[in-house]
């Protein structure tokens, strides 16, 4: 294990954040992951008496961190199926409890995945230990239309064992971090203890560092003013509804996306990287127009045969189609019809699937499985989206200025201590990130629970 959020190496023979004042309230950290939960527990004054997690190379960046001989007696609660109770007199039980079966990119299975079970196991040890309070983590799609019903069994289950249960979404960047990471927190209180149903999540800080401000390779960009245009130079006159909080409908993207699948105004075609011909072009443009028309098929994207172009495209030759089917932009299918190679929105185009200027307010949510995203490490301006594009592939993508997001990266995304020391191996660490929480989210929503406490 190395590596640590700040550059300078650390040798210390104790973990940096060990506590070994008197505390002021004890903790247990289920799904402890690498301890994101702990941090921010321990910064004001926590005690951990327990931790459980099951991932060996989350448990040894864990005791690497956070266990040395002055807590031995700590106990490692193991896999939370198999704990028969937790430790005595606990004032708060968090966890992150897996999320994959609530996500999208756990194709929304809920209770029908093993690991969404785990509720169960959770719900059953507070019952048995009744701790005074608790804070669980989850991804927002727990809180979907689709897993709705179950979000509100877990409520209710929760409250039918004694407890006051209030839930929010909470994004990270309202909290300090350059990160659009939204996450449910759960938060509840033993119905004896007073005041117990006054709990109110925190509001958000107003403190909106950008990505440059907190990653040392942007240090000395300048931020430039962004011009201000209209909907019609922008969208052609209709605002996509898929636009997020982040993205203004009068300023141009703060990112570049690489997707045949896509239209924005700064998205990046495999036909802008690769020599083509405006008649190319079009004829691109015409498959990514008409390829989701049901008039071709029932599918999300339907490749059109020749004469499907033919109908849109009158005077269309043969070799038009197959001259970009040896281009790479273009392959036929068995029915010899034709659909674009990069037929996948997530898989980018060669391996980049989002480059993020370093003015921008956010990057995208840090995942465990991890993507295809980049940072630039120059900013550009421009007055028009077709300069703006002209102006990223010259300057940016053609000159390879833009860097992939590190461990180095994702330990600052989410808010851990500069002597965080992670694993010492890049895709481990940047995975384990992706599964850890937000620490200045969990800290916040702890300060206002300690309240309530009188703690």
């Amino acid at each position: 294990m190395k590596g640590e959020c700040s550059q300078t190496s650390i040798q210390i023979e104790l973990p940096l954040r060990l506590v070994i004042h008197q505390s002021k309230f004890s903790f247990v950290d289920l799904f402890a992951g690498i301890g994101g939960f702990r941090i921010a527990l321990e910064k004001l004054g926590g005690q951990c008496l327990g931790y459980s997690e099951i991932d060996k190379q989350a448990i040894q960046v864990y005791k690497q961190n956070f266990i040395s001989y002055l807590n031995q007696d700590e106990i490692e609660l193991g896999d939370i199926t198999k704990i028969p109770e937790l430790p005595a007199n606990i004032d708060i039980v968090v966890g992150g409890v897996p999320c994959q079966p609530w996500s999208v990119a756990g194709c929304l299975r809920g209770f029908d995945d093993p690991r969404g079970k785990l509720w169960f196991d959770v719900i059953r040890l507070v019952n048995q230990s009744q701790p005074k309070s608790f804070i669980f983590e989850n991804v927002s799609g727990l809180a979907s239309p689709k897993n709705r019903e179950n979000l509100e069994l877990i409520l209710h289950e929760l409250e039918n064992i004694g407890y006051c249960v209030k839930w929010k979404i909470l994004n990270a960047y309202d909290f300090g971090l350059p990160q659009n990471r939204d996450r449910v927190f759960i938060v509840g209180i033993r119905k004896d203890i007073e005041k117990c149903q006054e709990y109110n999540f925190p509001e958000s800080l107003k403190v909106h560092p950008k990505v440059l401000d907190i990653l040392d390779e942007l240090k000395n960009i300048k931020i430039v003013k962004k011009a201000k245009l209209d909907a019609n130079t922008l969208f052609k006159g209709v605002i996509p509804p898929s636009r997020t909080r982040f993205q203004k409908d009068d300023e141009l993207n703060d990112f570049f996306i690489f997707s045949d699948l896509r239209n924005g105004h700064t998205t990046i075609h495999s036909w802008d990287i690769i020599d083509t011909t405006d008649r190319e072009k079009i004829i691109c443009l015409t498959l990514l127009k008409h390829r989701r028309s049901k008039k071709y098929g029932n599918k999300d994207g339907n490749p059109l045969s020749f004469q499907n172009f033919q109908e849109i495209i009158p005077d269309i030759k043969l070799n038009e189609l197959d001259n970009l089917v040896d281009k790479q932009i273009f392959r036929l299918t068995d029915d010899h019809k034709y659909e674009f190679v990069n037929s996948k929105n997530m898989t980018g185009i060669n391996n980049i699937y989002r480059i993020i200027l370093p003015a921008a307010d956010i990057v995208p949510t840090l995942t465990a499985t991890g993507a295809k995203d980049y940072i630039a490490t120059v900013s550009i301006s421009a007055s028009h989206p077709e300069q703006y594009k002209r102006l990223f592939l010259e300057k940016i993508y053609k000159n390879k200025q833009y860097i992939p997001i590190t461990a180095k990266h994702a330990c600052k995304l989410q808010g851990f201590p500069k002597d965080f020391k992670y694993h010492e191996k890049d895709d481990i660490a940047r995975r384990q990130f992706g599964n850890s929480v937000p620490i200045p989210v969990v800290e916040y929503v702890a300060k206002e629970l300690l309240n309530i406490l009188r703690i």
